[in-house]
């Protein structure tokens, strides 16, 4: 499967920012869902973000999935690779 990279950053309450990509489907192209994934996954989060828009998240690139990536999307309809400040 093919999905598509969405560079995402995010303010965190404390000045931090978070940097992870949200993988979907290289087929999926309605960026609000795309976003609602996003916003899905920083309500996990125990710490409070500011805002999700297309100025925080952008399509980077498009690359082969892994299996596990197939398998969460194929379940959840995205994955999430946390790169800074997450936790």
């Amino acid at each position: 499967m093919k999905v598509a990279v969405w560079d995402t950053y995010v303010k965190r309450e404390d000045g931090n920012t978070m940097h992870f990509d949200i993988l979907v489907s290289d087929k999926l192209s309605n960026k609000e869902t795309i976003f609602n994934f996003g916003k899905a996954y920083l309500k996990t989060k125990a710490f409070k973000t500011g805002q999700l828009t297309s100025n925080e998240c952008r399509l980077c690139h498009i690359e082969q999935a892994k299996e596990e990536v197939v398998s969460s999307i194929e379940n959840k309809g995205y994955f999430i690779i946390e790169m800074e400040n997450c936790n």
